[in-house]
């Protein structure tokens, strides 16, 4: 092959090389934006005494996504698309999860016409709803119950008295904040936004909801703190309580821990107490 033709190859591929380094860099950044946006609509949304999602929900959350400027745009037939992220937890007192990026798709019909943007929370109830959308997409309305949830101390304006949905979803459109209607859209799995953001192609959702991906950049530990600052949670990374694991036997090797027993869901292993009560007089 002529030297200068080979030469010519050679900065061709150096050429495509640093391509996809600036794509994949550039895909990482788009995913860290999202979880930056998200943690400031949950500090806006959550800095509003009278309108924000009510700390007695959040407190038994499964669950909570964070999807910000989801555009709904409609000439007749409507559709709404946005791109946020997801963050699970076993318990009520364990540490919220890595989160999962997510894209909100939905249509609607009927005479409308144009569009807006809105910030959407959805908060997670029980553990079906999260284990469906880990499978890889979610129908809200069909695989899983949503109803629009109460602000501040509402408790049955717009939804059931004993909260009674596996999701409760609130959009915050133009500075006001309230429950907004999402039968019939879907929340899917964004597997691409989540190999850029973990670098780790094929990453699932599973295995970031169980730390077995690679380490959350640190915009995702904003998020995360913000989170636990909202729930009274800490985050996965925090060191986690040791009373309840048994002892090694001296000398011996540490026995492998048992398998976790199946839980019951938040909103069905404990009533729901939308103001403190007294306690019981003995």
């Amino acid at each position: 092959m002529h030297p200068l033709r080979h030469r010519g190859l050679n900065v061709v591929a150096g050429l495509i090389a640093l391509f996809a380094v600036a794509q994949i860099a550039s895909a990482g950044g788009r995913e860290e934006a999202v979880l930056l946006t998200a943690t400031q609509v949950l500090e806006e949304v959550q800095g509003m005494p009278d309108q924000r999602v009510p700390d007695y929900l959040l407190a038994r959350a499964y669950g909570i996504a964070v999807i910000p400027d989801v555009t709904k745009v409609a000439f007749l037939f409507g559709g709404r698309r946005g791109r946020g992220v997801l963050t699970v937890r076993d318990s009520l007192t364990a540490p919220w999860s890595n989160p999962v990026l997510v894209t909100l798709t939905g249509g609607s019909v009927g005479f409308q016409a144009g569009a807006q943007s809105s910030d959407i929370i959805l908060v997670f109830t029980t553990r079906t709803g999260v284990e469906g959308i880990a499978g890889g997409k979610l129908a809200l309305g069909a695989d899983a119950s949503v109803a629009t949830g109460p602000v501040g101390r509402q408790t049955s304006a717009s939804t059931d008295i004993g909260l009674n949905a596996e999701i409760y979803s609130y959009a915050r459109t133009r500075g006001l904040f309230g429950g907004i209607a999402l039968d019939g859209s879907v929340i899917n799995i964004d597997r691409s936004g989540n190999a850029a953001l973990y670098g780790r192609p094929g990453v699932t959702a599973t295995e970031i909801f169980s730390a077995q991906s690679p380490a959350a950049p640190p915009n995702a530990q904003s998020f995360l703190q913000r989170l636990s600052e909202t729930t009274g949670n800490a985050v996965r990374n925090s060191p986690a309580p040791q009373a309840d694991v048994p002892a090694a036997a001296a000398g011996g090797a540490t026995a492998p821990a048992p398998a976790e027993p199946v839980r019951t869901y938040p909103l069905e292993s404990q009533p729901l107490a939308v103001e403190s009560q007294a306690p019981a007089e003995k």
